[in-house]
């Protein structure tokens, strides 16, 4: 019988969450990996174990401080110390960017440490334990870069280069398989995103630079267990034979808040003409994630009921996150202090309100996009909506009336659409003449306001036709009207014989007229038709 402890995901070098060891001057979120790593390698050596598997990403990155690195090393050479060996494959966060090679791990390829195997290839070891010899088929993390470069790749879509890639897998993979001694038991040890698992945060990791490997061309009867890494959560693929994933050693973030984690340990032996492997999971003692979320948005007293929550979770010890929701107007209730002080028992904790963004603003009911609005009609669509508003519907309408210079005997009300609810206003005043208007001037309270015009369906019919600075802080702008029916959209539109000269452009000669003092560069143009 051999026995095989088999972890993955060490990430050793983390320190997301953490705080500073004022005793030993290190993340105290580098000792929570270690100490998960130390009990994964007190249990190989105190077992024993025949042998270790470890699945892939060892650290953060590829290129981890000295520190981490020694710390790895240390945990790892006492399985050399006693003789077990030890494959280690490349994951992907192990290879450079570029995934040409194991950086992380390759440098104990290179100092022959006894018993070490380095899984950088696509490639079968034949394993010396003490128990006895075993095949170990290692796939290390995959990924398109180097066909990517390779000018039978040139013009093929991600897609496309991912179907050839898994189709050279296929091929060396099955090679691999057949070349097998079937008197040995073997194991597939690969870091790998299949397509059954369940996924979390490391598939965003690794966005971009892998693909999805299917179940299928893993699961094979050849093989007597499938030793995966990569996936960060403990699960069980297929059975006959056992395709695994131990999961990380360690909470990474919260979105492993709920997960367990631990290692797989194995024990294979020879039953008749078959190999037959026992497996079980060991779950390790790891620093809990706690997430307290919370809707206060309809608490009278919202700081009572948060502080409440708090006291009622275990959150000793614990990476914390406290969410709580409520309304802009309750923000001034919250005692940010006195959460700190409440969640001081935590290892570490951050606070993140949820406050609640207004409503948005109401449609206004069955109107077109294309539907357009005189001012009073727009208005009275408005207060339609506003029930807390009703008691001032008719005097706003009237002082919007005074504002625009329509008289309230000029307006002839129309039926309400039934749904929409939106009044239409019926102009029915008449200009006899052409005129000029003058905004912003002296006398800018005896005429009509701009806009009122246009707001009559004279849009058509005003032009303006002169800007001109000049005066004390002052912009006339000068509009002319020709005289129309304009209750008769017909009617309004302007002719080349009903149009007055000088609204004809083409004829229209403008002048500059200079102004005796100097132009005032303080006054501020006006804008029409906002």
């Amino acid at each position: 019988m051999i026995k095989v402890l088999h972890l993955s995901d060490i990430h050793l070098g983390s320190t997301t969450h953490g705080k500073i060891n004022p005793k030993t001057g290190l993340n105290t979120r580098f000792e929570d990996f270690l100490a998960a790593l130390t009990r994964c390698i007190d249990r190989a050596v105190q077992a024993p174990a025949d042998l270790v598997l470890f699945g892939g990403d060892a650290f953060p990155d590829a290129t981890p401080p000295p520190y981490v690195q020694q710390a790895f090393a240390r945990q790892f050479r006492r399985l050399a110390d006693v003789q077990i060996p030890a494959v280690l494959l490349v994951g992907n966060h192990d290879q450079h960017t570029q995934g040409q090679g194991g950086a992380s791990l390759a440098i104990y390829r290179s100092l022959a440490v006894p018993g070490f195997t380095v899984g950088d290839r696509l490639e079968t070891h034949l394993i010396v334990t003490a128990a006895g010899k075993i095949q170990v088929i290692t796939l290390p993390w995959l990924n398109r870069s180097a066909l990517l470069t390779r000018q039978e790749t040139e013009g093929m879509s991600i897609a496309a280069v991912d179907r050839l890639l898994l189709d050279r897998l296929a091929v060396i993979l099955e090679s691999e398989i057949r070349q097998l001694n079937p008197n040995l038991p073997t194991i597939l040890l690969a870091h790998a995103m299949v397509d059954k698992a369940a996924y979390g945060a490391e598939r965003f990791l690794a966005a971009g630079k892998g693909f999805t490997v299917p179940l299928s061309l893993l699961h094979r009867t050849e093989l007597d267990y499938v030793a995966l890494g990569h996936v960060h959560r403990h699960q069980v693929l297929a059975k006959n034979p056992l395709v695994v994933y131990p999961g990380s050693i360690e909470r990474v973030d919260f979105g492993e808040e709920k997960e367990e984690k631990g290692y797989c340990w194995l024990e294979i032996s020879k039953k008749q003409a078959k190999f037959e492997t026992k497996f079980e999971f060991c779950a390790l003692p790891t620093r809990s994630f706690l997430t307290i979320r919370l809707d206060v948005t309809k608490e009278a007293d919202p700081q009572a009921v948060i502080l409440k929550a708090i006291a009622q979770g275990e959150i000793n010890n614990a990476i914390v996150r406290l969410i709580y929701r409520l309304q802009a107007a309750q923000l001034s209730q919250i005692n940010e202090a006195e959460l700190h002080e409440a969640l001081e028992t935590a290892h570490t904790h951050t606070i993140a309100p949820d406050v609640v963004s207004q409503a948005s603003r109401a449609r206004l009911p069955n109107l077109q996009i294309t539907e357009v609005l005189d001012p009073i009609a727009a208005l009275t669509a408005y207060l339609d909506t506003r029930a807390d508003l009703a008691n001032l519907k008719a005097e706003m309408l009237g002082a919007t009336r005074a504002l625009l210079g329509i008289s309230s005997d000029s307006i002839e009300q129309t039926e309400t659409n039934e749904n929409s609810k939106i009044v239409e206003s019926k102009p029915t005043t008449k200009l006899t003449e052409p005129i000029a208007l003058e905004y912003g001037s002296a006398d800018e309270k005896a005429l009509p306001n701009p806009a009122a015009v246009t707001s009559q369906g004279m849009t058509q019919t005003v032009e303006i036709i002169e800007l001109e600075p000049g005066g004390d802080r002052q912009a006339h702008l000068k509009l002319v009207v020709p005289s129309a029916d304009v209750s008769d959209p017909e009617k309004s539109k302007p002719t080349s014989k009903q149009a007055p000269k000088q609204l004809q452009p083409q004829k229209a000669k403008k002048k500059r007229k200079r102004s005796a003092k100097p132009p005032n560069h303080q006054a501020q143009q006006l804008t029409m038709f906002n």
